[in-house]
């Protein structure tokens, strides 16, 4: 297997931008969602031991969560480490939403990482990508032919972005295989929120129908799996 014996990191991207799927919000509520929402996100990554498992540990937020800074620091931490990625933002088909709600395509964040792979094999040590995006599954593809290992996404609207994280973690962080760290996030978040969000006419509700997770690669990858 490739840098077996390389230390671990985690890279966070983490931008919510206040935003809710067909809403519109005033600004100030806006800003409100989105320090709030980054704020408990940093926290569940200290209450469920990220920093004790990882060895490094980088947070992209604010002016720092775009596409080139993103493919940029992928790049830079997979000169010393194996790396594993959050994507703990909005997203749309074929592409995820930074900083102020710009959108950033397949061009912007996997173009640069496809040239370094192609300059300098080896340039990206990728191991898994776990995302809270909306439209996830759009990007599997483009990530399995990075060379990550495994990799989740949502097939529309993710509407359940918790306690999906927060299950997942949870799972992830102890030693849980990543596939079933999702599958029982996924699990969690659907027993929640069928309670409000009921079936119709014997069909499961758009938003929990759009939220389905699809799993692709080496599903039994742990965390400290070497």
């Amino acid at each position: 297997m490739k840098h077996a014996a390389r230390p671990l990191a985690l890279v966070v991207l983490l931008e919510n931008v206040g935003h809710i799927h067909g809403i519109r919000l005033p600004p100030w509520i806006m800003a409100a969602i989105d320090f709030v929402t980054e704020e408990y996100a940093k926290a569940l990554l200290h209450l469920y031991g990220a920093y004790g498992c990882y060895d490094l540990v980088r947070i992209l937020e604010d002016e720092r969560a775009t596409g080139p800074y993103l493919a940029d620091t992928l790049l830079q931490v997979s000169k010393t480490h194996r790396v594993d990625l959050l994507l703990l933002v909005h997203g749309y088909e074929g592409g995820l939403i930074g900083y102020r709600g710009r959108r950033y395509g397949t061009d912007a964040i996997f173009g640069p990482l496809q040239a370094a792979c192609r300059t300098t094999p080896g340039a990206l040590d990728l191991r898994m990508v776990y995302g809270l995006n909306c439209y996830g599954a759009s990007l599997i593809p483009t990530w399995l032919d990075l060379g990550v290992q495994v990799v989740n996404g949502a097939v529309g609207v993710n509407w359940m972005p918790e306690p999906s994280l927060s299950t997942f973690l949870r799972a992830w962080l102890n030693g849980v295989p990543y596939s079933q760290a999702v599958e029982q996030s996924y699990r969690v978040a659907v027993r929640w929120w069928r309670r409000i969000w009921r079936s119709r006419q014997g069909q499961e509700h758009p938003f929990i129908a759009g939220s389905r997770q699809v799993i692709a690669g080496r599903q039994d990858v742990r965390i400290h799996e070497m």
